[in-house]
């Protein structure tokens, strides 16, 4: 982006000096409002949904050769549901929250273009933790609306590692849903399972209590408190459920490993299966160390992953939640993950004696 271009963005979100464009901090911090009004212009689209669908990742990888994959990135601004009735301007990747799952092997090329949109209010990046450059890639693909810019970077450590946007206003934007998971698999691969779903949690802070009818704005002084209307999985509020878009499903029997990401921008969740443990899991998403294994709940803290396997011996809703509890009573954060198939009694029996 030329200087020229890069001044006005700033300009545009009220920064008139110099202002690191690149990786996880800022040199000098934005001057804000307590509350943020982002209403979309009449460029801008509503969306019936931004909660990315767990189950729709890209297959394991079996080529045993590196090679070059292209992958575009779309900042969306777009206004949908966080429940019912209650309206929000995300701040997406390719529509949806979490972003796309992107996944490549060790030692694959990653050709990216980051297209912003024409119809978007505000400037977008995206920085790579598993990029080995400055700022994961966020200056090279600082865009203003209508802006296209593009990246090319080689993974070099497997693992799972998050990836968002990093202007100066970097925690509003991850707020507001722009975040993702990248995956570098090793070079042997992954051990091969039934299933593999993808979740991702976030807060959201707005200016209305939690229900409120109506349209929230951006609370930039609820953020700075770190005082989150919402904690959600995948976008929405127990978007993940029966009574939403519906739960992962398995059968019994089945083994599924899930890519788990904290998008924050503040709050660590304590990822826990309601009913289950996590059979091995992998800390920090990384691939190359030995699993833990038989682990109740774990940590992840904003701007990290984990990876993690279930196995299903009964039947019934197996529900992924942050285990400090309020956020799932309160503030929405639960997703499930349904086995089918016959009960088994020697494991679990619900009615004894019946």
């Amino acid at each position: 982006m030329p200087q020229a271009t890069r001044r006005t963005v700033l300009q545009g979100i009220g920064l008139g000096g110099a202002a690191s464009l690149a990786g996880c901090s800022s040199s000098s911090t934005p001057q804000t409002t307590q509350t943020q009004t982002h209403e979309p212009t009449n460029k801008q689209k509503t969306a019936n949904r931004v909660a990315a669908d767990p189950a729709d990742i890209p297959s394991p990888i079996t080529r045993t050769e590196p090679k070059e994959v292209d992958v575009t990135l779309r900042p969306e601004e777009v206004t949908a549901e966080i429940e019912d009735g209650v309206r929000f301007t995300y701040m997406t990747y390719n529509g949806q929250v979490p972003g796309p799952l992107i996944r490549v092997r060790k030692g694959d090329t990653v050709n990216l273009t980051f297209d912003n949109p024409a119809e978007n209010d505000l400037p977008h990046n995206v920085d790579f933790h598993a990029a080995a450059g400055p700022g994961g890639g966020a200056e090279a693909t600082m865009t203003a609306p209508g802006e296209t810019a593009r990246l090319t970077f080689k993974a070099t450590y497997p693992g799972a590692y998050i990836y968002h946007c990093a202007v100066p206003n970097l925690d509003m934007h991850i707020s507001a849903g722009m975040f993702g998971l990248i995956l570098v698999e090793p070079e042997d691969g992954l051990p091969e399972v039934d299933h593999e779903f993808y979740f991702g949690q976030h807060e959201i802070y707005t200016t209305e209590r939690a229900g409120k009818k109506g349209k929230h704005e951006f609370d930039m002084g609820a953020m700075r408190r770190e005082e989150p209307t919402y904690v959600v999985i995948n976008g929405e509020k127990y978007a993940c459920t029966p009574d939403k878009y519906g739960p992962a499903k398995v059968e019994t029997g089945d083994t599924a490993r899930v890519y788990f990401v904290t998008g924050g921008p503040n709050l660590t969740s304590s990822f826990h299966p309601i009913g289950n443990v996590w059979e091995k899991l992998w800390p920090e998403g990384s691939l190359t160390t030995r699993p833990q294994t038989h682990i109740q709940t774990k940590q992840v803290a904003p701007g990290s992953t984990t990876v993690a396997t279930m196995d299903f011996p009964v039947p019934g809703d197996f529900k992924l939640v942050d285990h400090s509890l309020t956020r799932v009573a309160r503030k929405g954060c639960m997703a499930i993950v349904q086995a089918d198939g016959p009960e088994n009694p020697e494991v679990f029996d619900p009615n004894p004696g019946k």
